[in-house]
């Protein structure tokens, strides 16, 4: 039953009844229907928003993003260990290695350089930790990118590295003869009074005096280019490439231990001393060449005596006597 409600006239000093309005019903009845419903739906907005009330499945999905960002972070302090790791490497690889080698060094503009024209992580952008995952796969394609660069120049300098090995054992750098058999320098690189004539001219080469038919060596290693008397006044003589641009020629041989093309290796016996062509007495006359000039031999004799042997031997060859041959 409805409630009835009443009223005071103060003229009749009495109470009356209140008679409702026509259409008051039915907008209270709209009213209260549209305040439950817009309490309703914030309501239900703020059960959707907490914690409280998440569904299991909801909460396996943040666990497992959870998860996500931490390993993200874990990657993140592993990348940070390899650049700097790289950066070390990248360092010693400018500043040693290259140097080393005389070659330049990589810039660091190319080393670190990014990646231009489209976007390429747009497919990333958009979600709630874009930010992280965008960071974190800029920063992995730079330090590809930065390997792939470090591990080109690292071909480049082993190729060097071999080559380097190869030069070094190629360079003609010891003796043709042993101290032992060696009488004397007999002339050295530079003007020399010709034995024949008694013409100062130029001496190509350094006379090392010794017995006949003592063994003459292969000052480095290479490819035997000529081994005949086919050179006037050189009488028997052998020719050595060694490669690089250098060339080796011992002349005035009484033999030969090798013939053209033959491989030698720094040490063999290639012939031995004689007096044959334009000579004096039994000698070697050795020369060096560089890119076809002719170069002083007592600059390569490095790898075969001590200090003191090399002093002795640069104050003999520097004596301007008379040459013989």
């Amino acid at each position: 039953m409805a409630e009835v409600k009443y009223y005071y006239d103060h003229e009749t000093l009495s109470y009356r009844k209140i008679d409702p309005k026509p259409g008051r019903k039915f907008r209270n009845i709209f009213l209260f229907l549209f305040s439950s419903l817009l309490f309703g739906l914030m309501g239900l907005f703020v059960i959707l928003n907490i914690d409280v009330f998440k569904t299991p499945k909801e909460i396996a999905q943040d666990r497992e993003l959870n998860n996500l960002k931490l390993q993200f972070q874990i990657l993140n302090k592993k990348m940070e260990q390899a650049e700097s790791v790289l950066s070390n490497i990248e360092d010693r690889d400018n500043n040693l290695y290259r140097v080393y080698f005389e070659v330049d060094p990589i810039p660091s503009e190319q080393r670190k350089s990014g990646f231009g024209g489209v976007n390429r992580y747009k497919n990333l952008e958009g979600y709630e930790n874009s930010e992280l995952v965008t960071s974190t796969a800029r920063r992995l394609d730079v330090l590809y990118k930065q390997l792939a660069v470090q591990s080109k120049s690292l071909d480049e300098i082993k190729k060097l590295a071999a080559d380097k090995e190869k030069l070094l054992v190629a360079i003609p750098a010891i003796q043709p003869l042993s101290n032992e058999d060696l009488t004397h320098i007999a002339s050295g690189f530079g003007w020399r009074s010709d034995p024949f004539t008694k013409v100062r001219k130029m001496h190509w080469g350094i006379d090392f005096t010794a017995p006949k038919g003592t063994p003459i060596y292969a000052s480095g290693d290479g490819v035997v280019l000529s081994a005949d008397n086919t050179l006037s006044g050189y009488g028997n003589h052998i020719e050595i490439d060694h490669g690089f641009g250098y060339r080796s020629f011992y002349a005035h041989l009484y033999k030969y231990n090798v013939k053209r093309g033959q491989h030698v290796r720094r040490g063999d016996i290639i012939g031995f001393v004689g007096s044959t062509g334009r000579s004096e007495a039994p000698h070697l006359h050795y020369e060096i060449y560089k890119d076809g000039i002719r170069i002083n031999p007592i600059n390569f004799y490095y790898g075969s005596m001590t200090a003191e042997e090399f002093a002795e031997i640069l104050r003999r060859a520097s004596l301007e006597n008379q040459s013989l041959d």
